[in-house]
């Protein structure tokens, strides 16, 4: 099937996308409505052979069937022989849903509970630092234990009512250093943000932090909080038990906002807001399961996706939320897309026959614009770009700002399509009274090849609810593209080993072995460090 659609992508090359608008109803069959939002691929080369092509693939990898057997329990995450049951932790109905046999909903409810008592108490002031109510709260994690919660925080920063909200991820000490610059130790509440509560960076800022609450007259007993399963290993560290939160192994890092890890943002914004952004999430899970695979909001993003870089062969794509709040969401896709599908082997270990994952970056619109558009628009590489924008913000009294951001937004996809003709740069020249002889030579630099294809993601405001949509929405579209090129998108072993390498430096760092069986450069380069100490 692969070949068929590298034909159609041929075919499709030779075709300009703005000529595709010719069929009246183009906008409407290339999109995809759900719950009051928008997902319009119509700015796109695809075709409705292509289109079709695509969904016979992931009918014949089963989709709807993998698809089924993620939401039910089974173990999807081969290599680690458990399931990727993330979906559980907004399944707010209640339906059960069984692992080995036993219905995981009642712990899913008890540790939510649990959370939101621990939460309102934070932010009702009766749950106290030695100096008082809690004024700030630090949540000290890596990877999906930070970039989650942090990206949500901001991003639903209208909503945020609750004690401020810091974020620690980097080992480098200027992040712990500068983040706690000018906190109170003793309204400062910190959650160590750990599964197994021996991540190296984690829990090196976590004893930091502690250190920094005993100096200044905190109550480490009373003020620190941690999302763990190792209840040994928090407890050694003078944390009661009654302020652990655990999540079951069937709970990926990167898919784990939705429970312990979500701590910050329902101290932030409320449990009531909190279960907004879980029944968005549940809403779209319900829309994933249900929708024909042509009306799938996840299906088509996913193969939209598939098309522009396992087919057309465009190697990165670009998020652009047209959104300052959603800063952090490029970073936050960043991981879900490329450690999920950043692999190499099939399911089976067999070598993948096509591309794997893309290299997923962006910025928020429109301070993009000013920094890299240009290369956008005018560079050599096709980068498909998929926007996302609110119809309205949270400040009336700053509407203006607003219509011009959306402007913006609207135009820039407008432009990548239409582009401009070298003739058309003449006749602009020209008409601004540039002399004839420079006319030529500018001409070539204001033309635009245009052709550039992207996607809109467009809904009424970024509230609670939808912020839980689009994140769903994004979890389901990396899970049918793993399912459609055959690899494991639960798993991230390509991790490992930098970390194991990391482990043995740190003593010949230290000066307590020599750098025996490492290679020419990092002696050298260890020899540098140790000789720049002073």
């Amino acid at each position: 099937m692969w070949e068929t659609l590298t034909a159609l992508a041929a075919e499709a090359e030779t075709t300009d996308i703005a000529d595709l608008f010719d069929d009246a109803g183009r906008a409407a069959d290339f999109s995809v409505r759900f719950d009051g939002m928008l997902f319009d691929y119509a700015k796109t080369r695809l075709t409705r052979a292509a289109r079709d092509a695509l969904v016979s693939l992931a009918e014949a990898r089963e989709v709807p069937a993998r698809r089924e057997a993620m939401f039910t329990g089974a173990a999807v995450n081969e290599t680690e022989a458990r399931p990727a049951l993330h979906t559980a932790l907004r399944n707010l109905s209640g339906g059960p849903i069984t692992v080995a046999g036993r219905d995981v909903m009642p712990e899913v409810r008890e540790t939510l509970a649990r959370m939101e008592a621990f939460a309102g108490d934070i932010r009702a002031g009766r749950i106290t630092g030695a100096g008082g109510a809690i004024t700030d709260v630090v949540n000290i994690g890596i990877g999906g234990s930070h970039l989650g919660p942090e990206m949500a925080v901001r991003a639903l920063g209208p909503y945020h009512d609750g004690p401020r909200c810091h974020f620690v991820s980097n080992v480098d000490g200027a992040d712990i250093a500068d983040t706690l610059a000018g906190l109170d130790p003793a309204t400062t509440l910190v959650l160590v943000a750990s599964k197994s509560f021996t991540t190296s960076e984690t829990m090196t800022n976590a004893q930091t932090a502690r250190d920094w609450m005993v100096r200044g007259r905190g109550d480490p007993a009373a003020q620190f909080a941690a999302v763990s399963t190792a209840l040994e290993r928090t407890g050694a560290f003078g944390i009661p038990a009654a302020r652990v939160f655990g999540f079951a192994d069937w709970v990926g890092g990167r898919y784990s906002i939705w429970g312990p890890i979500g701590l910050p943002l329902m101290i932030a914004v409320g449990p009531e807001a909190f279960r907004a952004f879980l029944s968005g999430a549940e809403a779209m899970d319900g829309h994933f399961r249900a929708a024909p695979l042509v009306r799938n909001m996840p299906v088509m993003l996913a193969l939209a996706g598939l098309w522009h870089h396992q087919v057309c062969g465009h190697p990165t794509r670009a998020v652009l939320p047209y959104d300052q709040r959603l800063a952090h969401l490029p970073a936050y896709l960043q991981q879900l897309e490329m450690e999920s599908n950043g692999k190499r082997v099939t399911v089976q270990g067999a070598p993948l026959d096509v591309a794997s994952g893309p290299v997923v970056w962006g910025a928020p619109g429109t301070n993009g614009q000013h920094a890299f558009f240009q290369l956008l628009h005018q560079g050599t590489q096709v980068v498909p770009c998929e926007f996302m924008v609110a119809a309205r913000g949270h400040e009336p009294e700053l509407a203006h700002h607003h219509r011009l951001l959306v402007a913006n937004c609207l135009a820039q996809a407008e432009a990548l399509m239409r582009g401009r003709s070298q003739e058309a740069a003449r006749e602009g020249l020209r008409a601004a009274g540039v002399a004839e002889g420079e006319v030529e030579r500018q001409a070539a630099h204001r033309a635009f090849p245009g052709n550039r294809p992207s996607t809109m993601l467009i809904y009424p405001k970024l509230t609670p609810r939808r912020l839980g949509q689009i994140l769903a929405l994004y979890e389901h579209r990396v899970f049918v593209e793993g399912v459609v090129l055959g690899i494991n998108s639960f798993d991230q072993w390509g991790v490992e080993l930098g970390k194991e390498l990391a482990r043995a430096l740190a003593p010949v760092l230290a000066g307590e072995q020599d750098a025996e069986g490492k290679d020419g450069s990092t002696r050298q380069l260890v020899d540098y460090i140790h000789g720049n100490q002073g």
